[in-house]
């Protein structure tokens, strides 16, 4: 069964997860992934929200020390090494008052104001939107595709892809079978890529993360999880 996300009144997006091996409801705080409640496939989301408003002085209390890990976001610097897929960052300063940006096939180039710290917010705004925009030209292209060759190759049908700017998750499908995928894809190793392409594109058969599903998901790549693992080494938020 896919996650249900629900938000709440001060918390935010909540993950409710149902899991055939929970035997009672579990919330735990995560960075990148927020509140994730696990709770009992005959458990229903109603009385999971209520055990998540008791808990809610709880869950308040810790959401401050994960936003600040979250925040450890990567500061650009001209000495920063970052690329995407097909792109390298360049920054450098120019004589001129403001920021310009240029998106090449090759590269993401900054011009940012002599007089002015790079480490300034509204700086590193610019510039993380307009890593953002690369990333986002690169995924509408190259992810749509590499989900079209996957599924043919592997045989999963599936309705339409959509890119996301998403802040959790690397990837997701939805009960229509509709692929959604995060541009940040664009930033992993090309075997990463195909994992949780593959990965959403057997969500379309196992629509949980049960014993069928990685069952079918070792068919297909060998030790799956090796993967998993793998991915989590890397952060959506911090670059």
């Amino acid at each position: 069964m896919p996650d249900k996300i629900i938000n709440i009144d001060q918390i935010g997006d909540v993950t409710f997860r149902k899991n055939k091996r929970s035997k009672g409801v579990s919330i735990a705080i995560r960075p990148m992934k927020g509140v994730v409640v696990n709770l009992p496939y005959f458990l229903s989301y109603r009385i999971a929200m209520s055990i998540v408003e008791k808990k809610r002085s709880w869950i308040l209390n810790h959401l401050p020390l994960i936003e600040s890990i979250e925040n450890k976001v990567t500061v650009f610097t001209e000495e920063t090494l970052f690329n995407t897929k097909y792109r390298n960052l360049l920054i450098d300063k120019h004589s001129k008052d403001h920021i310009l940006t240029r998106i090449t096939p090759d590269s993401i180039i900054i011009h940012y104001p002599e007089n002015a710290e790079i480490q300034n917010p509204a700086v590193q705004r610019i510039i993380q939107a307009t890593v953002i925009k690369a990333l986002r030209i690169e995924a509408k292209e190259y992810l749509t595709r590499r989900t079209f060759q996957l599924a043919e190759k592997y045989q999963f049908k599936y309705k339409k892809v959509f890119i996301k700017n998403n802040k959790t998750l690397w990837g997701s499908c939805s009960g229509q079978n509709n692929i959604n995928l995060n541009l940040h894809l664009m930033r992993l190793p090309d075997h990463l890529i195909d994992y949780v392409i593959i990965h959403e594109l057997c969500h379309t058969v196992e629509k949980n993360h049960g014993p069928g599903f990685w069952k079918l998901m070792d068919t297909l790549l060998g030790n799956a999880r090796k993967f998993s693992k793998e991915l989590k080494t890397y952060s959506i938020q911090i670059y």
